[in-house]
């Protein structure tokens, strides 16, 4: 597996520091740059890496590292600070020691503390001479193990996040055409983004039960290994086999809630056009306050600035690289999203997906909807929105056991796609059901209310929903 060691600093390791650092294996390692230029890895002779350092990050939010790390002792929870991330291959024993030594290094010189604690030291670690076994045909210094098919990390930490050599790997494996086997222990749970990462992408989560082998965290499939990849074990009538383990669940989490956003946005591609005014406005609704920051991954370390995160996604449109982003609440506030932001021939589209957390006392503010749909079609031309609730943890993360699924509250459809559809059209798409007119009968948009979260059988009447309105473009 990856040894994961990371180094938290009151300031930023400056090249001297992370040189006397990157000396933790002696003079005889080689140091080559990875993720264009993101990540500095120790190497031996022959290129093979046994240690990545990521660039630093620092974090301007309070409550990050609690979220990711837990209580870390020495770190002020509520304070800036630096996160350097030091990862061990698998392939060489020695790595883990090595990795510790690299972040070791980095606080004895400014300060701060180390996760694990116990990882930190500042010995010299020798690294013995390549043996023909060990060596590896892996140019991923985050791939543990490389077949034709997958690509398998083994990690375990008690919170498995977004984090940026994680989302670099996911972008190699979709690159190569492999999926990605992300493998834990049960303990570990996923962050709302990661698992929206691995709903839309081949992989899996291989959770690794010492009792029962392997099973998908997600679905509770067992897995087993065949042809270079983790496939499911099928029952006589053709179902996956579910693990004893997944059917489970704790009592972690009881009675806690999540109300979860799925919306989509198609803005003009004009030069003023300013993004994430619509997941501004759905947070302020629904928390009360605006989003606390965002990042390209995980930790988030930027403060929140709609300006700054146009910015990038236009820079990267004009170099035809995708923008995926996640965003924050206070850390009083459970809040977390991702966005999806592409230029295509409609225009400028988000893909928004926001989920907020309620503990067992609090009750989701459903009666708001409404007026929420209706102040984004009317404000940040949406397209549409899918509402959901579901029972889970408030905290917003994923554990390798049984959840209930989710259950639709509502479906919104915008301005454009009504007058597109027609509007009578549009508003028969449920028989029984009339949707709410939303803003000017000239344009309006069309809410429809589903259910309340209780009833399974919303699920059939959103599927009525969208079969009737792709028939409606299909023949318009």
């Amino acid at each position: 597996m990856t040894y994961d060691v990371i180094a938290l600093t009151p300031t930023m390791p400056d090249t001297k520091t992370l040189l006397a650092a990157l000396y933790a294996g002696g003079p005889d390692l080689r140091v080559k740059h990875a993720a264009d230029g993101t990540v500095a890895q120790l190497c031996r002779a022959d290129g093979q890496p046994l240690v990545s350092i990521e660039a630093p990050r620092f974090l301007q939010l309070p409550g990050e590292t609690t979220q990711l790390l837990g209580h870390v002792e020495g770190v002020d929870p509520a304070a800036p600070v630096w996160w350097t991330e030091v990862r061990g291959a698998s392939a060489v024993a020695e790595t883990r020691r090595l990795a510790g030594s690299v972040a070791g290094r980095l606080t004895a010189v400014l300060g701060g503390a180390t996760w694990p604690r116990e990882a930190a030291h500042t010995d010299v670690v020798t690294i013995p001479a390549a043996e023909p076994a060990d060596q590896a045909d892996i140019d991923h210094g985050g791939v543990d193990v490389l077949t034709g098919k997958a690509a398998l990390v083994i990690h375990d930490r008690p919170i498995a996040a977004a984090t940026t050599w994680l989302t670099d790997i996911i972008r190699f494996t979709t690159g190569t055409g492999r999926e990605l086997h992300l493998i834990t222990p049960p303990s570990t749970r996923l962050t709302f983004p990661l698992r929206t990462l691995l709903d839309r992408m081949p992989g899996r989560w291989v959770v690794q039960d010492p009792e029962h082998g392997y099973y998908d965290g997600l679905t509770g499939s067992e897995l087993t290994w065949n042809d270079g990849h983790f496939t499911p074990i099928m029952e006589s009538d053709g179902a996956p086999r579910v693990a004893p383990r997944f059917r489970s669940p704790s009592a972690d989490g009881e009675g806690e809630r999540q109300l979860v956003l799925s919306l989509r946005t198609i803005h003009p591609a004009t030069d003023r056009l300013v993004l994430g005014g619509a997941m501004e406005c759905a947070w302020q609704v629904l928390t009360g306050s605006a989003p606390a920051g965002w990042s390209t991954a995980e930790p988030v370390n930027l403060p929140w600035s709609p300006d700054k995160l146009t910015e990038l996604a236009r820079d990267r449109a004009r170099r035809s690289i995708p923008t995926w982003l996640v965003a924050v609440g206070a850390p009083d506030k459970s809040a977390i999203a991702t966005i999806r932001i592409a230029h295509t021939r409609a225009g400028v589209e988000e893909h928004i997906t926001l989920a907020v957390g309620h503990t067992a006392g609090q009750c989701p503010p459903l009666e708001v909807l409404p007026k929420l749909a209706e102040a984004l079609a009317d404000q940040h031309n949406l397209a549409t929105m899918v509402t959901e609730l579901r029972p889970a943890r408030a905290d917003l993360t994923t554990p390798a056991h049984h959840e209930p699924p989710s259950v639709p509250l509502s479906f919104t459809l915008g301005p454009d796609a009504v007058a597109e559809l027609g509007p009578d059209r549009a508003r028969r798409a449920l028989a029984d059901l009339a949707p709410e007119q939303l803003g000017p009968a000239a344009r309006p948009a069309l809410h429809f209310a589903l259910g309340d979260g209780t009833d399974t059988s919303a699920w059939q009447r959103l599927h009525q929903v969208n079969a009737y309105l792709n028939a409606g473009r299909g023949s318009a």
